[in-house]
């Protein structure tokens, strides 16, 4: 009776993120061909396109795990860097979106005069390494830059080497906790440069609606992040247990930290289709062809 019972929640667990992964991929995939049909602005489109699949991207991997839970430690570490370094290509993209709209170019030297001289405001920790106040100038932007785009190299660097020293059998928990300090340290400064970025030029943004796209990024992160640590909390205190002696209970963390991902990508997705809408590049394309005709 208790082998059926678990049969059952097992089916129902699996047809519920099945419904939620088809969810993700239908609301991620209308609004990637809705921008695809309203192709007016690539270098824009480009970089919403990549973040907009940030969802189901999610999702997909979340559900591999689900289906393969009892699959080995390297197997569970390459899906988690598959999100992990997606994540750090979507933070870069969300950072070159906002420059676009700036018309802003590192690479090239330039920078609007308008608003060249603004001041930056650092908080702490970061005054321990940077004056308080700063002035914007293409130095103080190029260095935010490279603040999100460390995060884009390390987080691959990192785990590759988690992967080889699994594979290994080289991988003690002091080792484990060391990177994840080192790559929380480092998304971190990544998060607080688009924070930074956000503050200093919110007003130009706003027709953008830059906060919107913003918590979009930082609200998948978050709660991956934040509600691993909840579920290592529960597993510690013995809340979360196995009752057989050959399931781990890591195993079953894993499987609820990916259930709770795949519905999670859902609301997500949905609020991405607000954020990322293609609406002002379609109304932009009826613009255009009509002072086409009337000329």
């Amino acid at each position: 009776m208790g082998l059926n019972l678990d049969l059952d929640r097992g089916q129902v667990t699996l047809i519920g993120s099945t419904i939620c992964l088809m969810l993700s991929l239908h609301f991620s995939i209308q609004l990637v061909t809705e921008h695809f049909t309203s192709w007016k602005k690539p270098k824009e489109q480009k970089a919403i396109i990549i973040i907009v699949l940030m969802a189901p991207l999610y999702a997909i991997v979340s559900f591999i795990g689900l289906i393969d839970f009892m699959g080995s430690k390297p197997f569970f570490t390459f899906l988690e860097s598959v999100k992990e370094c997606y994540e750090a290509v979507v933070m870069a993209k969300f950072l070159g979106l906002m420059y676009t709209y700036l018309n802003i170019s590192i690479s090239k030297n330039i920078v609007p005069d308008e608003i060249k001289g603004r001041q930056i405001h650092h908080s702490f920790p970061m005054t321990l390494f940077q004056p308080h106040t700063a002035h914007l100038n293409h130095h103080t932007l190029k260095l935010l830059k490279n603040w999100t785009w460390q995060f884009v190299v390390l987080r691959p660097v990192c785990s590759i080497l988690m992967i080889v020293l699994q594979m290994l059998g080289v991988y003690p928990s002091w080792v484990s906790w060391i990177f994840t300090i080192i790559l929380n340290i480092s998304v971190s400064l990544a998060l607080y440069s688009l924070v930074v970025f956000y503050h200093v030029f919110a007003k130009e943004l706003a027709p953008h609606k830059p906060l919107a796209k913003f918590l979009c990024v930082k609200g998948i992160v978050f709660f991956v992040f934040w509600q691993g640590i909840l579920l290592d909390i529960l597993v510690a205190l013995g809340i979360i247990k196995s009752h057989h002696f050959w399931l781990e209970v890591e195993r079953i963390q894993e499987a609820i930290q990916n259930v709770m991902v795949i519905v999670e990508m859902v609301f997500f997705a949905i609020l991405m289709r607000h954020a990322y809408s293609a609406a002002p590049y379609r109304q932009e394309a009826v613009t255009s062809s009509g002072d086409k005709k009337k000329e």
